[in-house]
């Protein structure tokens, strides 16, 4: 039988110097890959590209980054007989609104650390106090420094992960953001609808074409555009298709090897089509998160048993708000309405990327001001 501890304990980052030293010295011993013909993305992450990150790692400041996670109040819980680690950053206005922040995957916490300012302190930052959120930021349960799980984990139980974390921290009332793996553990709670759910905001709603008749009569040039970008984006990014069917040989490889790590995450470059505005710093924030954390292991089997869990799939039918980002794969509408009978606000914006939260943070701070209104 397995017991929960319900208590909250505070938790602040703090790496040891030895693991600093030996990923400084993996980095000074690496040997790479010849570069492809013409050394371009297209046969993936170039050499070139690899040779000044490692250069770049080589001088990163680690200490700086969890000095900025531990400016914010962290915690760790157990839920589901899981170590969850959280941010959790209370507003000093009245009665604002709580969220939490579902994070991506290649991501962590980190993908939300410049939008606690704008969102805790709007007034601060061109808002209004009634735009305030208490914010709730886990470490998605296996990923960085949550407790790498022994067990299958699902969307749905990150969900009901997320939902019991709330309720023990006093929240009878929620919403929730989420982007890439983030959206769908947000989309899950749109399904759920759980007590006092204020509804799900999303960066992506995974959507596609079914093959049935007429599902695509009206579609003009934007749609076709978006389906174009679609398809060129399943056709570089392999994840689901490796860490669905081997996640423990890719992980041995990204739990050895930094620079493997490094490559990995090229997704944080759109795969190199030149719109990411994700800045070198801040991937390589990311990559020594998890490999300081060795949460690759974790992150790559939620694809597998997502392969493996059995359900049917289900029109959402809680409150929902879609924010599409130009440079982003395109959640066509047609299809998020046909998956998602709750979706109550659609916007479109000019820049930003897969990575909106990093990339354009103050854009996505004030949707989200809009949705939760």
């Amino acid at each position: 039988m397995t017991t929960t501890n319900a208590e909250v304990r505070p938790y602040a980052v703090r790496v040891p110097q030895s693991e600093l030293d030996d990923l400084h010295a993996r980095l000074e011993r690496t040997r790479f890959a010849p570069a492809a013909p013409g050394d371009s993305w297209d046969y993936g992450t170039p050499e070139s590209y690899l040779r000044d990150m490692v250069e770049r790692w080589k001088d990163f400041d680690w200490r700086a980054v969890e000095d900025s996670i531990n400016a914010h109040p962290g915690f760790v819980t157990e839920i589901d007989g899981q170590d969850i680690h959280f941010l959790h950053v209370r507003s000093s206005v009245e009665g604002a609104t709580p969220l939490l922040l579902a994070h991506t995957y290649p991501g962590s916490v980190l993908d939300y650390l410049d939008l606690i300012g704008p969102l805790t302190d709007p007034v601060a930052h061109g808002g209004r106090p009634e735009d305030a959120f208490h914010l709730v930021i886990p470490s998605m349960p296996g990923l960085g420094f949550s407790a790498p799980v022994t067990e299958p984990w699902t969307i749905a139980r990150v969900a009901g992960a997320y939902d019991t974390l709330m309720r023990r921290l006093g929240y009878d009332a929620y919403g929730i953001h989420g982007s890439d793996a983030g959206a769908l553990v947000a989309r899950e709670m749109a399904v759920v609808e759980p007590a006092g759910f204020l509804g799900a905001h999303v960066l992506h709603l995974f959507a596609f074409p079914t093959g049935a008749p007429g599902e695509m009569d009206g579609f003009g040039e934007k749609e076709y555009a978006a389906l174009g970008h679609l398809q060129w984006f399943q056709s570089v990014g392999g994840y689901n298709q490796m860490n669905g069917t081997r996640p423990q040989t890719v992980a041995a490889g990204l739990a050895d090897s930094p620079v493997a790590a490094l490559a990995y995450s090229e997704l944080f470059e759109s795969f190199g089509n030149g719109t990411s505005l994700v800045r070198p710093e801040q991937v390589l924030a990311q990559v020594s998160l998890y490999w300081l954390t060795n949460t690759y292991a974790s992150a790559v089997r939620y694809h597998f048993e997502e392969q493996r869990a059995e359900r049917e799939p289900v029109v959402s039918r809680g409150r929902l708000g879609v924010a599409v980002f130009k440079d982003d794969f395109q959640t066509i509408r047609a299809f998020a309405e046909r998956d998602n009978a709750g979706i109550e606000h659609w916007s479109e914006h000019p820049r930003g990327g897969h990575f909106a939260a990093m990339e354009v943070p103050e854009d996505l701070a004030a949707d989200l001001r809009v949705f939760f209104a």
